[in-house]
């Protein structure tokens, strides 16, 4: 059971999170054509009457865009300040996940983008730890991440997650954790929520954005902060055996933040991640506002 936030932005309002609802008709609900966002919040550990949300004008940009495939014109701007105001107005007491979403509203049965009306919420739910942060075990799933000439990959649709929640259950069910999907060439794409990153050699590796991935913020962050660390970075296509045989593997994204995978298959995986653990610590420092390097990274929300 969640525990969401009291005040949701519902059909250009502020409302109590219990009376936003849709119709059983909506036109998103039976064709997919929505757009999601997820970004992160905290009580700012030196300051209670401050909120800190990390990269929000990223997160704003991209469901932007990703409401441009939608045929939606939504500014970011506009995504911004609604959320600004959707923080002042809940006040959260702990950590906290925002889910701000772009959906075709009208009820309808055509699937089509033209002639059809959109709409955007958003609504919150406190979250801890995603993933155990102690590691995680995964399998290589059976399905397949979507290719972008079938699906826009570059925009965080709703549609996209249909293969995330196959391949999550398909793992859990068998006894893992997590699922690492593969793209249509037989290389490694991403979890079923999350970019992965492995080390090798002391260089640090993850895919480029020609092996269909999320174009992810999180990722984006830890590729900056690495080599702003002197770190080797890479991004390349990657071939499944250079999980296994990897000095170290983590999994990445705004609700999971840096998880270190611990098992792959029946591959355990060396139990000193170094690099990870630098890079996690990093991180944990940035989104406290502790890294004055990183300040324009953090968004700082007073709601005394």
């Amino acid at each position: 059971m969640h525990d969401f936030l009291p005040i949701a932005y519902f059909q250009n309002q502020f409302i109590n999170f219990t009376e936003a609802k849709i119709s059983i008709a909506t036109h998103a609900l039976h064709y997919g054509t929505g757009a999601l966002g997820g970004l992160r919040g905290i009580p700012n550990p030196q300051d209670s009457n401050q909120i800190l949300l990390f990269r929000l004008d990223s997160h704003c940009h991209r469901l932007s865009n990703s409401a441009k495939f939608l045929h939606y014109d939504l500014p970011a701007t506009k995504i911004q300040a609604i959320i600004i105001e959707f923080v002042k107005r809940n006040k959260p007491k702990t950590s906290f996940y925002i889910r701000p979403f772009v959906y075709t509203s009208s009820l309808g049965i055509a699937p089509r983008l033209h002639a059809v009306e959109k709409d955007f919420f958003v609504y919150g739910l406190e979250l801890q730890d995603y993933l155990s942060p102690a590691g995680v075990s995964c399998r290589i799933s059976s399905w397949r991440r979507q290719e972008d000439q079938s699906l826009p990959l570059r925009g965080k649709m709703s549609a996209t997650y249909i293969s995330s929640a196959l391949a999550k259950t398909e793992a859990v069910e068998s006894g893992f954790d997590e699922a690492i999907l593969m793209n249509s060439q037989g290389k490694v794409n991403e979890a079923s929520g999350m970019n992965i990153f492995l080390v090798r050699n002391e260089k640090l590796i993850t895919p480029d954005f020609s092996q269909d991935i999320l174009e992810g913020i999180t990722r984006d962050s830890i590729l900056t902060i690495a080599n702003d660390l002197g770190i080797s970075t890479q991004e390349r296509p990657i071939d499944k055996s250079e999980l296994l045989i990897a000095d170290e593997v983590f999994l990445c994204g705004t609700a999971a933040k840096i998880s270190p995978v611990k098992k792959i298959e029946n591959y355990n995986l060396p139990e000193s991640r170094p690099i990870t653990e630098i890079l996690r610590e990093k991180l944990i420092k940035i989104t406290e506002n502790r890294n004055p390097n990183y300040q324009d990274w953090i968004c700082a929300i007073a709601i005394d």
